[in-house]
């Protein structure tokens, strides 16, 4: 009988874990609260995992947030991505990227 998984080959999906969904959680709740963001969706692929952030539901994200671990021994697995696909803040470290949201939850504030 041979031991060998069923499917030896099947992708593996990059998924964000506990801590840092509780990162970007965080976060969210708070552009939530002020009225800047609405929605959010979660994709899980072979390569990437992607939390997108709408203002409304049925428009293009307004930020993505990647985790690709592919990258993580070059520029960092982290990234936040704007609106038109720039690359906003890449890095090792998920809280240090996500600083770059964090000024725009400051100028939420002020206005």
């Amino acid at each position: 009988m041979n031991n060998a998984a069923p499917f030896p080959h099947a992708p593996q999906q990059v998924a964000f874990d506990r801590h840092e969904l509780n990162a970007i959680l965080n976060i969210y709740g708070r552009m939530v609260a002020l009225g800047e963001w609405r929605d959010y969706g979660i994709s899980t692929l072979r390569d990437v995992a992607v939390f997108s952030v709408f203002r409304r539901s049925a428009e293009n994200p307004l930020y993505r947030i990647e985790k690709r671990p592919k990258l993580r021994l070059r520029q960092g697995m982290y990234a936040v991505i704007g609106p038109e696909g720039q690359i906003l803040r890449r890095g090792h470290d998920l809280r240090a990227v996500l600083r770059v949201l964090e000024r725009k939850l400051i100028r939420a504030i002020d206005d």
